[in-house]
């Protein structure tokens, strides 16, 4: 599934994990969202923080902090989430804050850099340079795909 337009673009919705700014594909998001209670799972991956209940549909809310190896909030009163679709599950993104939408230039993506942390490059498909920060592509596959190979 592509969503690069007839001029090279790209749409992504921009999230901030831990000050650094996400971008994810805008056709990959569901929804955006504040969970209410998140019931946690024993046994489950350290990433999973647990399921929640989303308009009926059963979701697994995964920590984008403990994804990424980063220090997780103690007091964390409002939850965000970016809601997707995997493999027929719906899942939540726990993130720190959504941003806006970017319409980016498919000639400027860049691989991953060498010095990006090795944890990050496992879930990023790469980096687009903004004028003021760099703008990590989460791969929704690789942050999901992971998961599932630990589940087991």
């Amino acid at each position: 599934m592509s969503n690069i337009d007839e001029n090279g673009t790209q749409e992504y919705i921009t999230v901030v994990i831990a000050n650094q700014l996400f971008g994810l594909p805008i056709l990959e998001v569901q929804d955006v969202f504040m969970p209410e209670k998140i019931t946690s799972v024993p046994l489950s991956a350290t990433e999973i923080e647990g399921v929640l209940n989303l308009r009926g549909r059963i979701v697994t809310a995964i920590n984008m902090r403990k994804r990424l190896g980063l220090e997780v909030l103690k007091d964390n009163d409002e939850i965000i989430a970016v809601g997707i679709e995997y493999n027929s599950e719906s899942y939540g993104l726990i993130i720190d804050d959504v941003g806006e939408v970017l319409k980016l230039d498919k000639k400027n993506f860049e691989s991953n850099p060498t010095n990006l942390d090795p944890k990050w490059a496992q879930v990023s498909a790469g980096i687009f340079r903004l004028e003021k920060e760099l703008l990590v592509v989460l791969d929704v596959n690789k942050v999901l795909d992971i998961l599932q190979s630990q589940a087991a």
